[in-house]
């Protein structure tokens, strides 16, 4: 069962669920000092903004202690090392990005056994997770297909770009990716991984625009992978000409929206990730088990274009307290 979380006037705001938002916590329960961790995936500035979600929950939630942990190489070994340390320190909750779910099933399921599990921003459905909390990203890649229909209404060739095909959401999103292009002029060439690394998908979109003097749309499905697009297509002087679709909200992805090299970003409320998370864990943990209810909590995902890149970029500005 899912529940979704949805937007309020596209402001970036979630409406609570079950008997509150998760932050009010039993009075009993909430004498002891939780200490609550928020696992990402990489080193991303998509996850500056979950941070900043979790700071705000830690505030509201009250005698919690948040660990934002970031693995220093992309892996799911490193990963599992931080999972390893967190039990150690004898962490009551934690919430994870699997970087590769099937093979840290048996990680997570370790956590699950000694601490509250939960999943964030990727899936881990076979492991003993509580809940997950996210973008449905199924969801989210037929959005982004609408954009690529949108920017080749006769067709055309595309490439798509992630780090790992491994990840939860990176197979979700193509497969949405996929269902809306069906019937389409719009072919799929390849998909193209970098492991995470910046100068390695900025290369893998120079070399398709070397190798495919034809193609007509760059299509980046992790958030470091916009601008790594941006800059190979700028520097192959084709902006404008070759379409670029991508997710989440990078400062030069907005950038490159409102300039119009970019057609579309598909972004996520990363903030709500963290601040659901912690809040949430913390209800749970003190008594309140339908702060987890159902199995997932879907946040919504926003198309942002040209038209309204500017309103949204004020939203996260003011979200940011920049």
């Amino acid at each position: 069962m899912k529940l979704i979380l949805p937007a309020i006037a596209a402001a970036l705001l979630l409406t609570s669920c079950g008997k509150n938002d998760g932050a009010s916590p039993t009075s009993d329960a909430s004498k002891k000092k939780l200490k609550l961790a928020f696992v990402v995936n990489n080193a991303a500035n998509f996850w500056t903004i979950a941070r900043k979600g979790c700071d705000e929950a830690e505030k509201q939630a009250g005698n919690v202690e948040v660990l934002f942990r970031i693995p220093s190489n992309p892996s799911a070994a490193d990963q599992q090392r931080i999972l390893d340390d967190l039990l150690a320190s004898g962490v009551d909750g934690v919430a994870v990005s699997p970087i590769d779910p099937d093979n840290e099933t048996e990680a997570l399921d370790k956590v699950a056994s000694q601490a509250l599990l939960i999943t964030h921003d990727s899936d881990a459905p076979k492991s003993k997770r509580v809940c997950y909390i996210g973008t449905d990203n199924v969801a989210a890649g037929v959005q982004a297909g609408k954009l690529i229909k949108e920017a080749l209404p006769d067709g055309g060739k595309i490439m798509v770009f992630v780090g790992k095909l491994d990840a939860q959401n990176a197979r979700e999103r193509l497969a949405g990716i996929k269902q809306e292009l069906q019937g389409s002029k719009v072919e799929i060439i390849d998909v193209r991984t970098d492991d995470v690394d910046n100068v390695r998908a900025q290369k893998n979109a120079e070399d398709t625009l070397v190798k495919y003097p034809d193609i007509a749309c760059l299509v980046g499905l992790w958030s470091y992978n916009g601008p790594a697009i941006l800059n190979a297509v700028r520097d192959a002087g084709r902006g404008g000409k070759v379409k670029i679709v991508c997710f989440d909200e990078e400062a030069e992805t907005l950038n490159g929206v409102a300039q119009g090299i970019i057609h579309g970003t598909v972004v996520q409320q990363p903030f709500e990730f963290g601040k659901q998370a912690i809040l949430r864990m913390a209800a749970y943990l003190r008594g309140d088990k339908s702060a987890l209810a159902g199995g997932k909590l879907i946040v919504p995902t926003l198309s942002i274009k040209r038209d309204n890149v500017a309103d949204f970029q004020a939203r996260l500005k003011q979200l940011l307290g920049k």
